[in-house]
C-alpha cells in the first residue's frame, strides 16, 4: 500500500509544482510589463524584485541560442524521471520529492518552451540571475538527489537486503 502511495507522490508533487509554475509565470505575463520591475514592499527592493524577462536559453538565461535544444533535453529528463522512478518506487520520501520537484520543473519550463518559445523568469535577486519556480524546483531536487546519493542511498539499500544468517564457528557442529 504504501508503495502505490510513493508512486502516486511523483506524480502530485510535479503537478503542484507546474500548477505553481504556469500559476505565478501567468500572472506576471498579465500583471507585469516585460523588462520591468515590481516590489509590494519597497523595503525588500534591494533584496528581491519581481522583474518580467523571457529566456530562450537553460535554467538563468545561459546558451539562449540552444532553445530547441533544451525542449529535447527536457523531454528526454521527463522520459527518464518516469522510467526510472518504477525502480524506485521504494526509496526514501527524499529521493521521492528530489524526482517530483525535478519532474514539475522540467515540466513547468517544457510547457513555456513549447507554448511559447522562450520561458517566463521574475524572481530576481539582483545578485544572481532572473529564475523562475520551475528553475528553483530544478536545483532544490536536484540537491536533494545529490543529498540522497550521498547520505542515505546505503541506507535504503540496508533496508531491502535480505537479513544474511551467521555461520556456525567452526567447531560448533551438533
Amino acid at each position: 500500500m504504501l508503495t502505490k502511495y510513493r508512486r502516486l507522490s511523483l506524480l502530485v508533487i510535479g503537478a503542484i509544482v507546474i500548477a505553481v509554475d504556469q500559476f505565478t509565470k501567468s500572472w506576471v505575463r498579465q500583471h507585469i510589463p516585460l523588462y520591468a520591475s515590481w516590489n509590494p514592499l519597497p523595503w525588500l527592493r534591494p533584496i528581491v524584485t519581481l522583474t518580467h524577462v523571457r529566456n530562450t536559453g537553460a535554467a538563468f538565461g545561459f546558451l539562449p541560442q540552444f532553445g530547441s535544444v533544451f525542449i529535447i533535453i527536457a523531454l528526454m529528463v521527463v522520459l527518464l524521471i518516469f522510467v526510472f522512478y518504477r525502480q524506485l518506487a521504494r526509496g526514501s520520501w527524499v529521493l521521492h520529492l528530489a524526482l517530483g520537484l525535478q519532474l514539475g520543473g522540467a515540466t513547468g519550463n517544457l510547457i513555456d518552451r513549447l507554448v511559447r518559445g522562450y520561458v517566463t523568469d521574475f524572481i530576481d535577486f539582483h545578485v544572481w540571475p532572473v529564475f523562475n519556480v520551475a528553475d528553483s524546483s530544478i536545483v532544490v531536487g536536484t540537491a536533494l538527489l545529490a543529498y540522497y546519493s550521498l547520505f542515505l542511498d546505503r541506507e535504503d539499500e540496508g533496508e531491502h537486503q535480505a537479513p544474511v544468517e551467521a555461520e556456525e564457528p567452526p567447531g560448533s557442529y551438533e
